[in-house]
């Protein structure tokens, strides 16, 4: 059978080396091809281990075809697929997320995928939910990966040292900070906490807004909240950096929104925040035993925070010169069995009713407890929120922002939350 190729210098930077290369049963040099795609995604070494194998299937499978991927950590991945866009050279093949992909797509970046429907695209075992989360304007730009949902991801060993029972679907927000407070206290390790500062962290701010009946953007394109709101936020999280319950601002400032510096992983706190199908990775990275629970809830008469979204999607540059192949591959992303087992859970619980029967099947203890976690979520959450509006990207920055110059006191919460909704609202206004 052809040796299948791949452009090792796009692959060194996913971090495998040539060691891992030769494990995945990839050679050098380059070989000439046919075709060729480029596949650019987010991830860890991990997700990058399971993306070459399904790419390796898939030149096997389809000869003539050369899939070169690259990958970055999410901070790095937005600024470089920005500026490829813009100097029109985007790839083939992105993996997208759902709160981009309405930017994207508006800018006339992705390909509209609707031509393609059974005519190399099968969408036909995919629930109506799942394939409308990647309309843009009633136009499919995005095909699901996985379903997940957001979480909490604690350390049960640490928990169980210390004798403090760890959060569960029932703990709401009043008694989370308390539980962390006591873990910290409890733990007795110098620079070590309950959990870690989640005050500029999007995904857990728009769970707390929607526990009040509120979302992170309106049906217009404005924001869904006010400034008493975001100040009620900043002052929940500046109450757990007084009561130790969360790490400091300098630990903090480390975490750079990827699996590897998080503070579970730094092992400076035993709580972090994470969407369902990050568990594989950080459990790839931390040797005490980790488990799942939900984000806190609103309480007695609060809503649900929390919803079942794309993990991410895989969407195809409008200007690819390889439309016909580029569907190809990504149907047999989302469709073929053999892929799907390779995939496993570690984008999320597929969509594809096929797929899924034939992983169940397969799947190791930390992918049934991803899976469990969605299956026992899917009866307590709300409805999927509507796209985030362009500028949301450069919000979901300033909200970080704000909260660490919170916590390193160089603002107050009340001036804080001011600047944040006067920044925000000239975002959203340039668009």
């Amino acid at each position: 059978m052809k040796q299948p190729q791949i452009n090792r210098r796009s692959v060194l930077r996913a971090g495998i080396g040539l060691s891992g290369l030769m494990a995945l049963g990839i050679h050098s040099p380059l070989l000439a091809a046919d075709r060729r795609l480029r596949m650019y995604w987010w991830g860890t070494k991990e997700r990058a281990e399971r993306t070459l194998q399904v790419n390796k299937l898939y030149q096997q499978t389809f000869t003539g075809v050369t899939v070169d991927g690259e990958t970055l950590a999410w901070g790095d991945y937005w600024p470089r697929l920005a500026t490829q866009t813009a100097g029109r050279n985007a790839p083939d093949v992105i993996q997208m997320d759902y709160r981009y992909i309405f930017e994207y797509a508006r800018r006339g970046a992705l390909l509209p995928l609707d031509p393609f429907l059974d005519k190399g695209l099968n969408l036909k075992d995919f629930p109506p939910s799942v394939v409308d989360s990647g309309k843009v304007d009633g136009k499919i730009y995005g095909v699901s990966l996985g379903g997940n949902t957001s979480s909490t991801i604690y350390d049960k060993e640490a928990f169980a040292a210390v004798g403090i029972a760890p959060p569960n679907f029932d703990t709401d927000w009043k008694g989370f900070a308390k539980l962390s407070a006591e873990f910290t206290k409890a733990a007795k390790r110098p620079g070590y906490f309950g959990c870690q500062d989640a005050g500029g962290l999007e995904s857990i701010f728009e769970g707390w807004l929607r526990t009040r009946g509120q979302e992170l953007y309106t049906p217009e394109g404005k924001l869904g909240f006010g400034e008493k709101d975001i100040q009620e936020w900043f002052a929940y999280w500046a109450d757990m950096r007084a009561s130790g319950g969360c790490v400091t601002p300098d630990l903090q400032a480390l975490d750079k929104q990827n699996v590897e510096n998080s503070m579970l992983t730094l092992g400076k706190a035993a709580i972090s925040f994470n969407h369902s199908n990050q568990l594989v990775a950080f459990q790839s990275l931390n040797k005490s035993k980790l488990a799942l629970t939900s984000f806190p809830t609103g309480g007695a008469g609060g809503k649900p925070g929390q919803y079942i979204k794309p993990s991410m999607l895989l969407s195809l540059s409008a200007r690819t010169k390889e439309a016909d192949e580029a569907v190809r591959f990504l149907n047999f992303y989302v469709n073929d069995v053999t892929a799907g087992k390779i995939l496993g859970v570690e984008r999320g619980v597929p969509a594809s009713a096929p797929v899924l029967k034939a992983i169940n099947e397969s799947l190791d203890e930390l992918g049934r407890a991803m899976a469990d976690y969605v299956a026992a979520m899917s009866p307590r959450v709300g409805p999927l929120p509507q796209t985030p509006p362009g500028g949301a990207g450069e919000i979901q920055v300033l909200l970080r922002r704000v909260n660490e110059q919170i916590g390193f006191e160089r603002l107050s919460v009340a001036d804080g939350s001011k600047l944040f909704v006067t920044e925000a609202t000239r975002i959203l206004a340039r668009g």
